[in-house]
């Protein structure tokens, strides 16, 4: 009996159909490792139960891509779905358009991690010889497909494996080696995990699982930046309506909306205002006044103007606040008349260091350098921007700022910007801290993806750029989700989403360099190249 039951279990796994099931199963859970779910865990079954799979059935070629292709593409689908939301909201595309547009780009980004698990598998190795293929070659092609999948076509860097793991020992290794040094311990433990199950190498195995925890938790102890005199920031979070935004007629009104909630209004504003004038130049009044030397953020094109053509609107507003000693930084539009070029461009306007007021031409300024596909520039336009409304979004022709641009300053503290998608890409960001850099700061909008998982996951991956970087982060975005993380990556405050408010906190500026800030992605690619060689060498050696 116990003989026939094991043989039909073998005959039901042998099934290419049975096995694809299984695959897109494991896949689609990796969804609940990452925010707003935040079940880390979720990770070890996933890859344990997918080696295990690929292990027993000794699968080859097409069917071996195949199962790897399905796990993979399964868990981009149930982790970036929400990105169907700005097309069916915003986008006016049919939803089957929509549907299959968002399983076309999981399976591009899909075909990454699955080409790293069909070479490990692929490779032939002598009997007995698993650790190799999962300790050495698959952890290294992981990776390496991993910056390929956060490069290639300008990148798509969403879901690497570490964002899951900012509140566990392993969060240690990010001021070493980045978000992807958490990566590698996430695949080592898995690989290690598949091993003991497999009966091989189960004392190896367990040391190094036992080594990669307990070295997360030793590194997590660590201080790499020292703290400056605390700064006052208030974060404005407007929850303006993207369907009104960009209305003309909105715009005043928006504006408004962000002053009163900023409390700069009470001195700036007049009560007798007409909100709605193009001309309105703010006056003073007798209100109360909010806290001094307070840096004032608004989020992504908080103003939704041409920045030259609201200087009667920016200059008096500019003047006003720096006598009260308060600084306010801001997302706008920014337009080169001479060049014809638009960008999306954060400015700083009141108080600011001597010789650094503000103007249309003033240096104090960012240009957003890496451009979101589609919805700040659209590849092969001429084909794809007369096939449906959702390739002409609003502001979907800007142009690229330098890739390294210098920190924006005010009197207390420096700040390298990003704007929105940009803090996805670790690297970019770290090209543009510097030992005197205080905090970092982001600007975003993810209006555009309604009530989805995205800012969730969004946010999680700005709060993992505090703890590579040792830097508080604030997160100022139009309807959520607005937070302040220090430079441990603990969050010091937050705003329901959705909803119109300012988040104030005294906040300590960081001074001084991570040893992931000093030398980047370079110990990894080291790494992976030793643990290809070695794993070269030793195949060769059992071979012989």
């Amino acid at each position: 009996m116990k003989k026939s039951l094991s043989k039909l279990q073998g005959k039901i796994i042998s099934s290419l159909a049975a096995q694809l099931i299984i695959a897109v199963l494991l896949g689609a859970i990796q969804v609940f490792a990452f925010a707003p779910f935040q079940q880390w865990w979720v990770l070890y079954p996933s890859f344990v139960g997918l080696f295990l799979l690929l292990q027993q059935t000794q699968l080859v070629n097409k069917k071996l891509f195949l199962v790897c292709f399905s796990f993979n593409l399964s868990m981009f689908i149930a982790t970036m779905h929400w990105i169907y939301v700005s097309m069916d909201l915003f986008g006016g595309m049919p939803s089957i358009v929509s549907g299959l547009l968002i399983v076309v780009l999981c399976a591009y980004l899909a075909l990454f991690p699955t080409l790293a698990l069909w070479l490990s598998y692929k490779i032939k190795l002598p009997e007995n010889s698993s650790a190799i293929r999962l300790l050495l070659i698959l952890p290294s092609l992981w990776l390496l497909t991993d910056w390929l999948r956060g490069w290639v076509l300008t990148g798509m860097p969403w879901a690497y494996l570490g964002y899951s793991h900012a509140d566990t020992p392993l969060a240690g290794f990010a001021p070493i080696f980045g978000v992807q040094g958490i990566t590698l311990a996430v695949m080592l433990i898995c690989c290690a995990l598949t091993l003991i199950l497999i009966k091989q190498f189960q004392r190896l195995s367990c040391l190094l699982i036992i080594f990669l925890v307990s070295s997360g938790y030793a590194l997590k102890q660590l201080t790499f930046t020292e703290l400056q005199p605390a700064v006052n920031v208030a974060l404005v979070q407007g929850n303006i309506d993207q369907n009104e935004k960009w209305k003309a007629d909105q715009l005043y009104p928006s504006l408004f909306k962000y002053l009163d909630l900023s409390k700069a209004s009470s001195q700036l504003i007049s009560p007798a205002t007409n909100k709605n004038s193009p001309d309105t130049i703010p006056q003073k009044s007798n209100q109360a006044q909010t806290n001094d030397n307070e840096l004032i953020i608004w989020p992504e094109s908080a103003i939704a103007g041409l920045e030259i053509d609201m200087q009667r609107f920016l200059q008096p507003l500019s003047k006003e606040l720096a006598l009260q000693g308060k600084t306010l930084l801001t997302g706008i539009i920014n337009y080169n008349i001479r060049e014809n070029e638009y960008f999306n461009t954060i400015i700083m306007l009141g108080k600011l260091p001597e010789g650094q007021g503000y103007s249309p031409i003033s240096p104090n300024r960012y240009n957003k350098h890496h451009l979101l596909p589609i919805g700040e520039f659209v590849p092969f336009e001429d084909i794809l921007r007369p096939l449906a409304p959702y390739f002409n979004l609003p502001m979907s022709s800007f142009n690229r700022g330098p890739e390294v641009q210098k920190n924006l300053s005010f009197e207390q503290t420096t700040l390298a910007p990003s704007l929105c998608y940009e803090i996805a890409f670790p690297e970019l960001l770290r090209k543009n801290v510097g030992i005197e850099t205080g905090m970092i700061i982001t600007l975003s909008n993810d209006a555009w993806f309604g009530h989805s998982i995205g800012p969730a996951q969004h946010l999680e991956i700005a709060r993992m750029r505090a703890i590579e970087l040792g830097r508080p982060l604030l997160r100022s975005t139009n309807n959520g989700i607005t937070a302040i993380y220090d430079s441990k990556g603990n969050e010091l405050g937050r705003l329901p989403s959705n909803t119109a408010a300012v988040l104030r906190r005294s906040i300590q500026p960081a001074y001084g360099q991570t040893p992931y800030q000093k030398m980047g992605q370079i110990p990894l690619f080291i790494f992976c190249f030793f643990a290809l060689l070695s794993a070269f060498i030793l195949n060769k050696r059992q071979t012989a």
